[in-house]
């Protein structure tokens, strides 16, 4: 799938940097509709609320709960993210963190460059239970 082309480009052929840096906005996207759809807010609190799911800590937890789920072609993807040597280091977050979040976000580039929306819809519903469920 591409918005740009005709053409597909192999997922599997990408870094987990470049596949992260897709999922970033994907997830980032996904964030931002889900709380559209819950209630309409002025622009500054959604930035608010957008926060607490596009962060390490929260995108960590919900990487731990989708886990499970995943295909042994997913966890290979997530586990290749999860790994990928990165030069910038996590100011607030565990570095455990920042490397599951990195994780996530390689799957949901991969997912999303291969077409498989459904699925992101699937683990996404995931991730959104999880970070619902942290207390703040």
């Amino acid at each position: 799938m591409s918005f740009f082309s005709e053409e597909s480009r192999n997922a599997k052929q990408l870094s987990p940097q470049t596949l992260a840096f897709m999922g970033d906005t994907v997830y980032d996207l996904f964030v931002r509709e889900y709380l559209i759809n819950e209630e309409n807010r002025p622009v500054g609190e959604l930035n608010k609320l957008k926060v607490k799911y596009v962060n390490c800590e929260s995108q960590a937890k919900s990487a731990d709960l989708i886990i499970p789920t995943l295909s042994e072609a997913e966890l290979s993807v997530y586990k290749r993210g999860r790994n990928a040597h990165t030069k910038t280091t996590p100011k607030n977050s565990p570095a455990s963190d920042y490397h599951s979040a990195t994780g996530l976000e390689a799957l949901f580039g991969y997912l999303y460059l291969n077409g498989e929306l459904e699925r992101l819809k699937e683990l996404f519903k995931i991730c959104i239970s999880a970070v619902d469920n942290i207390s703040t």
